[in-house]
């Protein structure tokens, strides 16, 4: 009887969907960053970060192809650390924050390729453009938190065309400017 009962029980607990947890991207606690890197002329890196973006996603550890994500992201807040520069980026020719201020990152679906990798392929619009993109995403690692919570983090890359995007001024920086890479490393915690 025991035994039937233990079977019927594991049974139903087999047969329940599989349930992902939802993370708040912890900005507020400088946990999470967004940034980039682009060529100018071909000589040198410049590298840059947005310092306010927002964002929420879903893990599921036992189904990882659950797993979502979106990201805003405040585009007035580039940072190159250099305000003459940043200015210039803010502009029409660059991302033209008047006009469009805000990028959106929606994901659409997630491969994984191992454990703790995988592809997280979505939608980003920028400038008014949508555009398929694919982050090749790693796991960092999860737990208990000092104050109670717990969380998760991963980092991701991904390249993109300023030509693609509308970036009139992109030209300017040569070919070998064509190319940013975007890199983030985001840690939620639980909801």
């Amino acid at each position: 009887m025991i035994k039937a009962l233990l079977v019927a029980s594991l049974s139903l607990l087999l047969s329940l969907p599989s349930m992902a947890a939802d993370y708040k991207i912890d900005v507020p606690g400088m946990h999470a960053y967004v940034g980039f890197k682009i060529k100018h002329l071909g000589y040198s890196w410049l590298v840059g970060r947005f310092n306010q973006f927002d964002g929420t996603f879903s893990y599921d550890a036992a189904e990882p192809e659950n797993s979502s994500i979106k990201v805003n992201i405040d585009l007035s807040s580039v940072d190159t650390n250099h305000a003459e520069r940043d200015k210039h980026l803010r502009g029409k020719g660059f991302f033209d924050v008047e006009q469009y201020p805000e990028a959106q990152f929606v994901s659409t679906a997630y491969h994984p390729t191992s454990d703790h990798e995988g592809i997280m392929e979505g939608k980003l619009t920028l400038r008014g453009v949508t555009q398929d993109v694919r982050i090749k995403v790693s796991k960092i690692g999860e737990g208990a938190d000092p104050w109670g919570g717990y969380r998760i983090g991963f980092e991701g890359s991904t390249e993109l065309s300023l030509s693609s995007l509308n970036m009139k001024h992109a030209p300017k920086l040569g070919p070998a400017s064509e190319t940013v890479e975007l890199f983030l490393a985001i840690e939620g915690i639980r909801q």
